[in-house]
């Protein structure tokens, strides 16, 4: 027991004077004049993704998921009875099994793209709505689920960079993304009051339009994502000098 005991504690004093030679054991360096820099850079933003999963305490990263967004809109035609809803608290599973399929890169200018994969989302969120639906009087409340699978998502970021002491970080200038699902599944229950009529009225409206609904909420949850993505960004951005990226 007391052997067993020495190589527990061995292993973790190991592991522990691993990452205190190296603080930034999650990011694999890459070199400017490597012909082959993307796949570098592919190789360094998979890492990172990996050791985001287990948690990255240096960056302030413990728990990965749920990505929770605070609330998106649609609107569904005009006039008094255009159909409106709102989905609040909204809880997101699955984003961390995110895989970076290519890179595209300007070093000199500092610009990246970053081509992404993620086989599944799961959503769950609170929705209000009101106005006419399917000639149903539709205004109400109850639960939002979604699952969402093959999304493919594109990253442009701009950076410069300055100088803090004798070591040089990059400063987030721009930051774009665009997004496609290739399957939707959605529906509502747990509807106020328990209408049953209003409940099966959104499911096969929502289940019938799936993409033409994304499309209107994609706008909403675009910016959402860019606030997300650059709060995310920038603190990488804070916490990582640039020859640790790229030297």
């Amino acid at each position: 027991m007391a052997k067993l005991k020495f190589i527990i504690v061995s292993i973790i004093f190991s592991v522990h004077s691993c990452f205190a030679q190296n603080p930034l054991y999650f990011l694999k360096q890459c070199q400017r004049d490597d012909p082959n820099i993307n796949v570098c850079l592919k190789q360094s933003a998979n890492f990172l993704v990996a050791n985001m999963r287990r948690g990255i305490p240096e960056l302030g990263i413990t728990e990965p998921e749920p990505i929770i967004i605070d609330e998106i809109g649609i609107a569904l035609g005009s006039g008094p009875d255009g159909y409106r809803a709102s989905f609040r608290n909204i809880h997101a599973y699955g984003v961390s099994n995110i895989t970076v399929t290519g890179v595209r890169s300007d070093v000199d200018s500092n610009q990246f793209q970053f081509t992404l994969y993620i086989p599944k989302i799961s959503a769950r969120a609170n929705y209000e709505s009101s106005g006419v639906l399917m000639l149903v009087q539709a205004s109400g409340g109850g639960e939002y689920w979604g699952e969402y699978e093959g999304i493919k998502c594109k990253v442009y970021i701009r950076a410069s960079p300055h100088r803090i002491g004798q070591r040089a970080f990059l400063t987030l200038q721009q930051i774009k993304m665009d997004f496609s699902v290739k399957n939707i599944r959605m529906g509502v229950e747990n509807v106020h009051n328990g209408n049953s009529v209003i409940q099966a009225a959104l499911n096969l409206f929502i289940n019938s339009n799936a993409q033409e609904l994304l499309k209107e909420m994609k706008p909403d949850l675009k910016k959402k994502l860019i606030v997300l993505m650059r709060n995310f960004v920038e603190n990488l951005f804070a916490n990582i000098p640039y020859d640790a990226w790229i030297s």
